[in-house]
């Protein structure tokens, strides 16, 4: 294929190919041309033109295939037009001869029609250029169509729209004629070419003016004629032709003179009665143009009707928004007018009625649901609601005239009913679609929109009832604040009127309606509603007896509200369970007999009543079963199941009933019948045993009777069909956008389809998919559709013997029955056995013996060779079943075998469909069935159906099976491969376009085979690559094929080939292509188009961006307008989409499209990003609600935008966003969200105002988003107070994640300022609607959270401007405080509890916060008073706001407190485990009631940590001392008092003492604790592990409560196990160390106790001897500690977990082993280090809490650790610090060495013994590693030896040979090269020089002094180079100083005397101090200091020596007046202040 890349084809590659190959490498080369040509230069083209004409004319009559003929009549026009164009007339005079040949064969064909594609691309490309030679062409052409066959037909109309294109106005000639042409293609009997007729007309219409003005009525009865018999595709495409010369006309100004004399203007209304005339009476009506008469057929038929409805949204789509803003209540009344009663034709039957009432809606939802804002939407339903109070006088004035006999025949009342029906409809979706932004518009008192749908809820129509219920249910679902209210109303209405027959049906339709809304509203209603329902339902079925008149709707009212009512769920239903079963057992006869008696007493009217409400006692049953299926225990379903048997027994005797009572009991009977099969479906079949066999007769009866001519296959097929098998049957079973109205087109004449009048019992169930109202079948169809189902249940379990009998019985039915009731017989039967095998297989269950199974064959052979293409799919599918269960082989093999033969004898289209669709099925669920020779006869046969060119539906079947055998034979057809693909790439070049379901076929197939090649397309070798070549050839064949959906087939195989070889794909080609069809017409085409973004973007988000970016700026013509791409880029167009977009998965797509690129891209874009959201949300901002807010905090920018805002309306190209829907901008909300947080992982610039500013002056390009933060607020703003509710908790939540992320970025300008407090007025603002009455308590909720985190952030420091937010806090306390009784009534109570809990938690972070606060505060204010006083103001500052917030809680901490005990002990009752639910307090706790503490339950899992840490740090602020003096004397107001645990109030003692408050609380607290941290769930947030353990902090801190864990030795061993387990299972280092802390505190605790009882016992014994005194501490007399028992033993674990966890080498186990290299480092994380450190501390103390004997056995194990961690983690650092681990570990050892245990008594040898040991272990590091010594810190190891020689007994260290070794080690350190670790020795030994035991210290001076002496006389020669050296100096002179005063007397004089010259020769004469170094001169002034404190202590020596040594003492003297003459200096530039200098001088004259 390479040798096709050529500007030239290479004639010699493409001779040495065969037929085939030739085909594909002519139109690799065109490909390649196509590409090659617009990018070569001119003079190239020209020089190879001639050459290339050749080629390409010559081509032509190589009879090309489609693809290959558009691509080279492309290329001959692009040639031409970019090269010379003096050829072009023989190259036209060539194609016009061509045409013009007489040769009619067939294999001329293709030339011809490549001559006329050619016609049209060179006029196209060239146009004007052409001159006059157009009108010889065209006359040519249209000739040539007089004779030609329907491709050519196809063909040349698809030319001549290509002409007209090119030529514009310049055709005006040719107009008429080929006007003509089209008009009869338009009425084609293929619909390709009729398709092709309308492009042709719509483009003809852009220069045609006679078109929309003289022939405007002829062309619209031309589009009616043509809707007749048409496709989908013909309906989209004549529709669009149709709307769009309608709109011309109606907009047109200029009119030619020519036309003028004869053309009257055209309104709107003579528009609307043209269309009207096509719905009404279709194409044969007498319109004006025509005189044709009235043909009088009966009614429209449906394809006209429903093509004429897509024209209306045509027409109003093209006019666009504003035109129907303006023109709407025309166009409203128009549209309901169709189905009202001034047109009888509309609605003449019920199915027509249904019909046009469908087309009517899809009008509304598509124009008023897809184009308008939402303001305009609210305006559109005013007006709806005019219409509506309108025709509800019509009625009232019907109902009232006459009395009540007449009132029922008036036809007035009903005449309305379809119109109100369609009102109500497009009403309750509006108000769905608004949300909860409809607020306005119900609170609007001058519309009345409830009242108009409440008022005609008594309209006598039934369907009118429903939907207006339906209509209340939308509201209550958009506005769930309107649940209650309505409910009470519609409630109370039908108590009232409870004998108005029309008003009980009325109003419980409307309380069913809202029951069902309830499980939308996640706020639900208040519990006591279930109580008032049941009651009136049972009111209403008691008395239904009562009145005759309205009985039967009593019955059926009282039954609806009881199946409504389940729909609550479990918590609601249980209460009200007893009654509803009594109900259930009263409603059916208890015995056979006394059904027998029923039958002989009752009439028609009675069994009517009778079979109505057992209907409905069914359908309650059934939705409790449904719904409630948590209360399905043993022993309901023992109450449940005895009316069954009765039940069944009516179902059989029901025929007899209804023969005896005659016609009016059918459609009762029916329903009765549908309804028990329904319930037994849902049931267990074990319940009905004994009834299966009665029950299975009468299904089998049902299934068989052939009564009903109804054919039902489009109900009943399609979900037993695979979904990708009906992907065949054409689009009508595809989802497209007009699927609402066009499946009325599928289902057979008899029906359109489903309504809600069929079934009541529809109103409270969930929504199907997508669908806006119910629409349930007629009860004749949905009891088919429910016998089925209970049938394939039923079948499954009963014995084989029956299942024979059954299916013998079924096949005879259909034998019996003949012609079209043979086929429904048939259908019905294959569904109910399709609907057994499917459970059979899921229950694995077996289907019976060889007969059952010959059976089931005979029946699906049947159907597999049915006229019904939908049956033959889904006998095929139930062939594969078959042989699922079945799962023999050979059985398999045989049924494969069946097919084979039938395929080779059978000619007829139906045998060879269904059969080849059965040998994929086969495959389908056998996973390839292993033989390969199967395989093999299979794709053979499979391939020469495919070829089979005479039936377009055997290929397409064929291959599409051929596609499921690909996919599914596995690995086994990769032999397959390469002859499939030629296969499938021949027929694509080949088949015409007009077969699109073949074409659709072969992308499955391409599909099916990139998938199983799979990652191999990787891969560099010849075979590969050609196979890849041949894919990608074959998607670019499909991407030019005109069907939208062979264009998406291209698409998801491009998104293969990405996934599995992404270098080969040439993205831009992809995206481009992607782009242009973002806006297509077609569903599937925009889901896959997005689907492949969606892949796309998860890697190359940021080249997909700029592809499309740029294919925009590069292409002027071809792209769609609709999409926005160039100023808001493939971003925002997305956004556009997804706001315009109403099909949820494809929504759905779109968001994680933009996900994706938002979070690879934003941080780099974020301008652009920020922009787009802003736009979003900015469209829809009312202006006054932004200008209130913008109190000029903001920069100028912020002004700007306002005044954008304000004229972005009236200016219409400025907005990219028009009007987007709240749903869009809680998207853009969230989008904003996750931007910030990208921000947060990409670096710390985007909150550094300083360091953004800095980097965005070096690089302009950089952006930050601290930069934008004055957008943020105001999005954020903008966003939470909008009118929709979800945008609002978007909006806080986006403002709750600013302050938090932004509260700590300072103000540059402004020091000691954060950046946030400049838009406080914002915060305010933005959060004081959310505290209003009206706003619902999830809204509160969350700005609870907002305010605690706004108060707690410390942007504001004035208390005064806190005020404003505190004071909302303070509002929502006082609605807590008035308790139950003052709460809402709209929601449930369960949103109270969240309500109180939220602002409970938002008070307790505020608290929490300010003692954090104080704390660090007085920690600060310590370490401020060391400093000087110049920073006092600042401090004071900072502590007036830290007390000021806490003194802002503190007037509200009496109350908090309560209701946080409150909180907390409600909390404790609802974690108690199931089994104690008998000791909840019945009436509930504090804040939840016991009927909603299921839903309460999650609320107290959200904020019980925080309150838990609030009341901790509060009971330590008391100390546990204060107790409320009232607490226990007065029982206050119940809400605010915790209860008290389970106690009533008799038994409590009248008062408690404070000790038993507190230990109650401390209880409470540490039970709450212990019961989370035992076993927090897996997802337990780690702020609450962290707030729990912060809590035990807190309770710890103070000696009371440390005294009870103390003294309760258990208690605390627990604690510490449950804290070991949650250091176990949470790696965090946070939720680590703040254990750890409790952990030292319990420690401490013990320790205190310990101390106390010593204490206590010295006290008590003091008398008494002290050997006596009993032992306290762990370990008692004999040192033992008990696991478990043990207190001591506890700690070590935990602390060893911690140690090992973090240095696995300090396990002994480990060590020992390979895994660990021997003294290798790790150096540990900083977590890691705290982590140790705190495990050592812990450590050191533990011997505190022992007794002597027990220190002893614990001591080896704690020195063992500590020396383990110094030895691990001593390793040298580059800037010489002691690593935090190593500094821990040596503090622990110094804390340990230096305890009392080490003198005690009884403890003391050992402890000496043991340190010795310790000390040997730490000499002993040395010898270990010395080969590593390099990295080994000496220092550290140094001072463990010094802390050992310091700290302990001098017996431990003075032994001789450890004595030894520790001075070898300071010897061998001292000779060090390194300067820092000499300095520190030095340090160390200062130390030792001075122990106060001369027994320590000499042998140190002896060994080491004279080193140090000597080093310090070295130092004479060499001068100190650098600052360390220096201080290594200094220390040594300390050191010498510090020996001279430890000396004795005698020794003394001999020192100082070494000690003097050596400090005299480091000072400096005048001249070399001018010239020293820094370091000399600081060594100089060093030496003079020490000097003259020495010279004084010891004048003698001093002076002798000096008398010696004349030089020395010049030295002494030039150096003493040196410095004083700078002393003098320094004086006198400061101050003159002879004090000071002279005493210097008194101090240095003592020479």
């Amino acid at each position: 294929m390479e040798l096709a890349h050529s500007l030239l084809l290479n004639e010699e590659a493409y001779n040495q190919l065969g037929e085939f190959q030739k085909a594909e490498f002519i139109f690799e080369w065109l490909q390649f041309l196509e590409k090659l040509l617009p990018a070569t230069s001119r003079t190239d083209i020209r020089e190879n033109q001639k050459k290339l004409v050749e080629q390409l004319t010559s081509l032509l009559n190589n009879s090309p295939g489609p693809p290959t003929r558009r691509l080279l009549a492309k290329n001959l026009a692009v040639l031409y037009s970019t090269g010379d164009t003096f050829s072009v007339y023989q190259t036209i005079d060539k194609c016009n001869e061509l045409i013009r040949s007489k040769d009619d064969s067939p294999s001329y064909l293709p030339t011809k029609l490549a001559a006329v594609v050619c016609l049209g691309y060179l006029y196209k490309k060239l146009g004007r250029i052409l001159g006059n030679s157009f009108t010889d062409t065209v006359g040519n052409v249209l000739k040539a169509m007089k004779n030609a066959e329907s491709q050519g037909r196809y063909e040349i109309m698809l030319s001549l729209q290509n002409i007209l294109n090119g030529l514009g106005a310049a055709a005006v000639p040719c107009h008429r004629d080929i006007y003509k042409a089209a008009r009869s293609c338009l009425t084609d009997r293929s619909m390709a070419v009729r398709c092709a007729a309308a492009k042709c007309l719509l483009e003809l219409q852009n220069e045609a003016v006679f078109m929309w003005s003289t022939d405007l009525d002829s062309v619209v009865t031309l589009c009616f004629k043509s809707f007749e018999g048409s496709n989908y595709d013909v309906r989209l495409a004549v529709s669009k032709l149709l709307g769009t010369i309608l709109a011309r006309a109606l907009t047109s100004k200029q009119i030619t003179a020519s036309t003028k004399q004869n053309f009257r203007r055209i309104s709107l209304e003579d528009v609307m009665e043209l269309l009207g005339t096509g719905f009404l009476r279709g194409s044969c009506g007498f319109l004006r143009a025509s005189g044709d008469m009235l043909k009088g057929t009966s009614s429209v038929s449906r394809d006209v009707r429903v093509g004429v409805t897509q024209a209306y949204v045509v027409f109003v789509s093209t006019l666009g928004a504003q035109w129907l803003e303006r023109n709407f209540s025309a166009f409203l009344s128009h549209i309901l007018d169709l189905v009202s009663q001034s047109h009888p034709k509309a609605v003449q039957s019920a199915m027509d009625a249904v019909g046009s009432r469908r087309c009517v809606s899809f009008i509304l939802r598509a124009t008023v649901g897809g184009l308008l804002g939402e303001k305009a939407q609210i305006a559109a339903a005013k007006e709806i609601c005019q219409a509506i109070w309108k025709l509800k006088k019509v009625v009232d004035a019907a109902m009232s005239d006459g009395n009540l006999e007449t009132k029922i025949n008036t036809a007035d009342a009903t005449a309305s009913q379809h119109v109100l029906v369609c009102a109500l409809q497009e009403l309750g979706s509006l108000i769905h679609g608004l949300g909860t932004t409809a607020a306005p518009l119900l609170q609007d008192s001058s519309s009345g929109v409830l009242e108009a749908v409440i008022s005609v809820i008594l309209h006598p129509s039934i369907s009118v009832r429903l939907t207006a219920a339906w209509c209340l249910r939308c509201v209550a679902v958009a506005l769930p604040s309107y649940v209650s209210l309505l409910l009470d109303r519609c409630v109370e209405r039908l108590s009232a009127l409870k004998s108005c027959p029309e008003a009980v049906t009325g109003y419980s339709f409307a309380v069913a309606a809202l029951l069902g809304a309830v499980k939308h509203c996640p706020l639900g209603v208040p519990h006591g509603k279930g109580k008032v329902i049941m009651t009136v339902a049972e009111d209403l079925l008691c008395s239904a007896s009562q009145n005759s008149r309205i009985s039967l709707q009593r019955m059926q009212a009282g039954w609806l509200l009881i199946a409504a009512l389940m729909t609550l769920g479990p918590a609601v239903v249980q209460h009200h369970l007893p009654r509803m079963l009594l109900l259930w057992k009263c409603i059916f006869p208890p015995s056979p007999k006394d059904l027998e008696i029923e039958k002989t007493r009752g009439d028609a009217f009675t069994w009517q009543v009778t079979l109505e409400g057992r209907a409905g006692a069914l359908c309650a049953i059934k939705s409790f079963v449904s719904h409630c299926a948590g209360l399905l225990t043993d022993e309901v379903v023992q109450r449940l199941l005895p009316p069954l048997p009765s039940a069944v027994d009516l179902l059989t005797q029901l025929s007899s009933i209804y023969k005896s009572y005659g016609n009016s009991l059918k459609t009762p009977s029916t329903v009765y019948r549908q309804k028990l099969y329904e319930l037994l479906a849902v049931l267990p079949p074990k319940a009905y045993e004994g009834n299966i066999s009665a029950v299975l007769k009468e299904l089998v009866t049902d299934l068989t009777v052939a009564d009903s001519q109804i054919d039902a296959s489009a109900f009943l097929l399609p979900s037993l069909c695979h979904e990708n098998d009906l992907l065949l049957l054409g689009p009508l079973l595809q989802e497209t956008d007009h699927r609402f109205i066009e499946e009325q087109l599928l289902l057979g004449n008899s029906i359109a389809g489903g309504s809600l009048e069929y079934d009541p019992y529809s109103i409270y169930e969930k929504f199907a998919k997508g669908d806006s109202v119910p629409k349930p079948l007629p009860p004749a169809l949905s009891v088919v559709n429910a016998a089925t189902r209970l049938f394939g249940v039923m079948f499954s379990h009963i014995a084989e013997s029956h299942r024979l009998q059954v299916l013998e019985q079924l096949l005879n039915s259909i034998k019996q029955t003949k012609g079209s009731r043979q086929q429904i017989v048939q259908l019905h039967v294959v569904s109910a056995f399709s609907t057994s095998l499917k459970h059979l297989a899921n229950c694995k269950g077996n289907l019976g013996s060889e007969e059952v199974r010959r059976s089931g064959l005979m029946l699906i052979m049947g159907a597999l060779e049915s006229n019904n293409p939908l049956l033959r799919c889904a006998a095929a599918e139930c062939l594969a079943r078959l042989a699922q269960v079945v799962s023999d082989g050979a059985f398999t093999a045989g049924l494969a075998q069946v097919s084979f033969d039938k395929l080779k004898s059978a000619r007829d289209v139906v045998s060879r469909t269904g059969h080849s669709l059965a040998l994929g099925c086969l495959y389908r669920y056998l996973g390839g069935i292993g033989s390969t020779q199967h395989l093999n006869a299979c794709v053979g046969i499979l391939y020469t159906l495919s070829q089979d060119s005479t039936s377009p539906d055997v290929q397409a079947w064929a291959l599409h099976s051929l596609s499921l055998v690909v996919d599914l034979a596995g690995p086994l057809y990769h032999v397959h491969v390469e002859p499939t693909l030629s296969l499938v790439l021949m027929l694509l070049l080949s088949v015409p376009p007009a077969y699109s379901e073949v074409h659709q076929s072969l992308g499955r197939c391409l599909n099916a085979l990139i998938t199983s090649l799979g990652p191999e397309l990787q891969g560099s070798s010849t075979a590969v690559s050609a196979l890849r070549t041949s894919c990608l050839l074959g998607c670019a064949v499909m991407q030019d094929n005109p069907d939208c959906l062979v264009q998406a087939q291209a698409i998801s195989c491009l998104q293969q080939l990405h996934m599995f070889a992404p270098r080969h794909v040439n993205l831009s080609n992809l995206v481009s292509c992607l782009c242009m069809n973002l806006c297509s017409s077609y569903l599937l085409l925009r889901r896959a188009v997005v689907a492949c973004l969606r892949q796309l973007v998860q890697r190359e988000a940021a080249e997909v961006s700029e592809y499309a970016v740029a294919l925009v700026k590069e292409s002027k013509e071809d792209f769609t307008p609709d999409v926005n791409i160039r100023e808001i880029g493939l971003e925002g167009a997305l956004l556009g989409l997804l706001d315009k977009e109403l099909d949820p998965r494809l929504c759905q797509d779109i968001k994680e499209t933009l996900t994706h690129m938002l979070t690879s891209m934003a941080v780099e874009k974020l301008s652009f990003w920020l922009k787009l959201c802003k736009d979003v949300l900015a469209a829809s901002a009312d202006f006054n609600t932004v200008a209130s807010i913008d109190t000029t905090q903001e920069e100028e920018t912020a002004k700007g935008d306002d005044v954008s805002v304000l004229t972005s309306d009236s200016d219409d190209g400025f907005h990219p966003f028009r009007n987007p829907r709240w749903s869009t901008r809680v998207f853009a909300a969230e989008c904003v969200c996750k931007i910030i947080s990208q921000c947060e992982n990409a670096g710390s610039a985007h909150f550094d105002i300083t360091l953004a500013q800095e980097r965005k002056q070096r690089d302009s390009r950089d952006d930050f988003l601290v930069l934008h933060l004055a957008d943020l607020v105001r999005m954020a703003f903008m966003a939470a107070t909008d009118h929709s509710d979800q945008l609002r908790l978007s909006g806080l939540q986006m403002l709750q994640m600013i302050v938090r992320k932004f509260a700590a970025v300072p103000e540059p300008e402004f020091p000691g300022h954060v950046i946030l407090e400049q838009y406080q007025a914002n915060v305010g603002a933005a959060l004081r609607p959310a505290f209003a009455p009206e706003t619902p308590p999830d809204v509160t909720a969350k700005a609870c959270q907002v305010c605690s985190a706004w108060i707690s952030s410390g942007v504001v420091s004035d208390l005064n401007d806190l005020r404003r937010v505190h004071q909302l806090l303070v509002s929502s306390l006082l609605k807590v405080q008035a308790g139950k009784e003052a709460q809402n009534q709209q929601y449930n109570e369960s949103t109270s509890t969240m309500e109180v809990l939220a602002v409970l938690k938002a008070w307790a972070e505020v608290y929490i916060v300010a003692v954090e606060k104080q704390k660090n505060q007085s920690d600060t204010h310590k370490h401020c008073l060391k400093i000087a006083n110049s920073s006092e103001e600042s401090y004071r500052d900072v502590t007036f706001s830290a007390s000021g917030l806490l003194d802002l809680v503190q007037a509200d901490l009496g109350t908090l407190s309560k209701l946080w005990l409150a909180a907390l002990q409600d909390f404790a009752l609802l974690t108690l485990p199931p089994e104690y639910a008998s000791q909840l307090p019945a009436e509930g706790g504090t804040f939840y009631t016991a009927e909603t503490i299921e839903n309460a339950r999650p609320h107290y899992y959200n904020s019980w940590a925080l309150i838990l840490y609030a009341t901790a740090l509060w009971l330590t602020s008391t100390g546990f001392i204060v107790v409320d003096p009232d607490e226990g004397v007065t029982n206050l107001s119940r809400p605010v008092t915790p209860t008290t645990m389970c106690q009533d109030s008799s038994t409590r003692p009248l008062v408690k003492s404070p000790e038993d408050v507190n230990t109650e609380r401390f209880h409470l607290i540490l039970g709450i604790s212990v019961e989370f941290l035992c076993s927090p769930r897996s997802d337990a947030a780690k702020e609450n592990i962290i707030a729990c353990l912060h809590a035990l902090q807190a309770l710890f801190d103070v000696p009371w409560p440390r005294s009870k864990i103390g003294g309760d030795q258990e208690l605390g061993v627990e604690l510490l196990n449950v804290l070991h387990r949650l250091i176990l299972t949470r790696e965090s280092p946070d939720i680590q160390l703040a254990a750890l802390e409790v952990v030292r505190l319990i420690l401490f605790a013990a320790q205190e106790h310990v101390k106390e009882k010593r204490r206590s016992a010295e006290v008590d014994d003091g008398a008494a001897e002290k050997e006596t005194l009993p032992e306290f501490g762990e370990g008692k007399d004999t040192g033992g500690l008990v696991p478990g028992k043990s207190l001591v033993f506890a700690t070590l674990e935990l602390c060893v977990c911690i140690l090992v966890r973090q240095l696995p080498q300090l396990n002994p186990k480990l060590t020992c082993s390979p895994a660990v290299p021997p003294g290798k480092h790790l150096l540990l994380s900083e977590d890691g280090s705290r982590l140790v450190a705190a495990a050592l501390v812990i450590l050191s103390d533990v011997p505190a809490v022992c007794s002597p004997e027990g220190s002893v056995s614990v001591l080896p194990t704690i020195l063992y650790l500590i020396i383990g961690v110094l030895k691990e983690t001593a390793v040298k650092l580059r800037d010489g610090q002691l690593p935090l681990a190593v500094a821990a570990s040596l503090q622990a050892l110094k804390v340990l060495l230096s305890s009392p245990m080490a003198r005690a008594e009884k403890s003391q040898n050992a402890w000496t013994d043991l340190l010795r040991s310790a000390l040997v272990t730490v000499l002993d590091c040395w010898d270990q590693v010395d080969g590593l010594l390099q990295e080994l810190d000496e220092v550290s190891l140094l001072t463990a030896i010094t802390v050992f020689v310091m700290s302990t007994s001098p017996e431990v260290t003075t032994v001789e040979c450890l004595q030894k070794r520790c001075i070898e080690k300071f010897k061998a350190i001292l000779d060090s090269k390194d300067p820092l670790v000499q300095c520190k020795c030095y340090q160390l030994l200062h130390s030792i020089f001075q122990h106060p035991n001369k027994t320590v210290s000499y042998p140190y001076i002896h060994s080491l002094a004279p080193s140090i002496v000597g080093k310090l006389q070295e130092t004479e020669k060499a001068k100190p180079e650098n600052a360390a050296e220096l201080q290594v100096i200094q220390e040594g002179i300390k050191v010498v100083t510090a020996l001279t005063a430890a000396a004795e007397e005698q020794h003394r004089a001999h020192l100082v005397a070494c000690f003097l010259p050596i400090l005299i020769s480091f000072l400096l004469d005048e001249n070399a101090l001018v010239s020293a170094t820094i370091s000399a001169k600081n060594l100089h002034e060093f030496a003079l200091q020490t000097l003259m404190q020495i010279g004084p202590q010891y004048s003698s020596v001093f002076k002798k020596l000096m008398a010696s040594s004349p030089t020395m003492k010049a030295r002494l003297e030039s150096a003493v007046k040196g410095n004083q003459e700078s002393i003098k200096v320094k004086t006198t530039k400061h101050a003159k202040n002879p004090g000071k200098s002279s005493s210097i001088q008194l101090k240095t004259n003592f020479l």
